[in-house]
């Protein structure tokens, strides 16, 4: 063997070792996982619903994985600040991401340009849970249920103001989608910068939409009533409140959802033990209780079913948004 092919023989054993070094390295970091705190990065304020559904989260991960999970906010511009900033964040399994209805099945349809890719840039966990959408009305309503709803806005279009918390929120496009669904005409009033429930409750507005979380309590002290409720069944917490289904509405669907993600290229080892510590979250009857009061339900599920659930919500909210003809740039 002459020298360079010595050489060259010597060179390629040194880099096959150093892989094999590297990779072990790599899975004893991974098999240690977590040795050191890990941000979640939420894209919505302190303080609001969805915070706090990230911090029970982050409390439970804590105690399951041994060490420190905390909730980051950075919210803004419609979620995409904060979705941006964990698309690029590094795919090491200490920066995560608490993605929603909004920032990856919605957003990404209402803007021709994001600085991100809600389906390349992330990797899926597992979905936290859902929240059932509700038709709100104040107590002075006369309809009693959504049926009776759509009777009085056939005879009588636009005879209805219904509250969204602006173009191309989720209540706004949750009441698009009745509309149409249901073959009517309402009045849709947009509240930009306040929320709408103070002059829901004042009676100032008559119906909205929305995930349940913000209206539950109202709604259980009779300051607020429901129309109707998404789901295949009747909610536990509303088991006097008929589902869309039941009243003529079948294919209207919409449900808010929490899921956690982490960016793009994550070691699939990482994501299976974030995966094994989420089925083990979805198991707390404290956490449970406590999405079932207010309207919704713990689910989890697996990395591949997460991926395929987000797809499918994507895919219908993207048709709500072609019907609408909503684009906010």
């Amino acid at each position: 063997m002459t020298f360079l092919r010595r050489l060259a023989s010597h060179s390629a054993a040194l880099a096959a070792a150093a892989g094999l070094a590297l990779s072990a390295t790599g899975a004893a970091a991974q098999a240690d996982y977590p040795s050191k705190a890990v941000r979640i990065i939420a894209p919505f304020p302190a303080g609001s619903g969805p915070d706090a559904n990230a911090r029970e989260l982050a409390a439970e991960l804590t105690k399951i994985l041994g060490q420190s999970f905390y909730v980051e906010n950075r919210p803004g511009a419609s979620n995409i600040i904060g979705t941006e900033a964990a698309a690029k964040a590094p795919a090491d399994g200490y920066s995560l991401y608490i993605g929603t209805t909004s920032s990856l099945s919605v957003v990404p349809h209402l803007y021709g340009k994001l600085p991100f890719n809600a389906e390349r840039d992330f990797a899926p966990v597992s979905l936290l849970g859902v929240l059932n959408t509700g038709l709100i009305a104040h107590p002075g309503v006369q309809a009693k249920d959504a049926r009776e709803l759509i009777a009085q806005l056939k005879a009588k279009p636009e005879s209805v103001a219904v509250a969204t918390q602006g173009i191309g929120s989720y209540s706004h496009l949750s009441a698009v989608w009745f509309n149409n669904a249901a073959g009517v005409k309402s009045s849709l009033i947009p509240y930009n910068s306040n929320s709408p429930y103070s002059d829901l409750l004042a009676g100032q507005i008559q119906l909205m939409f929305d995930g349940l979380p913000a209206a539950a309590s109202n709604v259980q002290a009779g300051k607020l009533k429901l129309l109707g409720i998404t789901g295949k069944e009747r909610h536990p917490s509303f088991p006097g409140v008929p589902t869309f289904a039941e009243q003529g509405l079948p294919d209207y669907t919409p449900i808010a959802w929490q899921g956690v993600l982490a960016p793009a290229g994550t070691p699939p080892a990482i994501l299976d033990k974030l995966s094994a510590a989420m089925h083990k979250v979805c198991q707390s009857p404290d956490l449970a209780r406590k999405w079932r009061d207010y309207g919704g339900e713990l689910r989890c599920n697996t990395p591949a079913e997460f991926t395929a659930f987000i797809n499918a919500d994507r895919a219908m909210w993207g048709k709500v948004i072609r019907t609408a003809g909503v684009k906010l740039d």
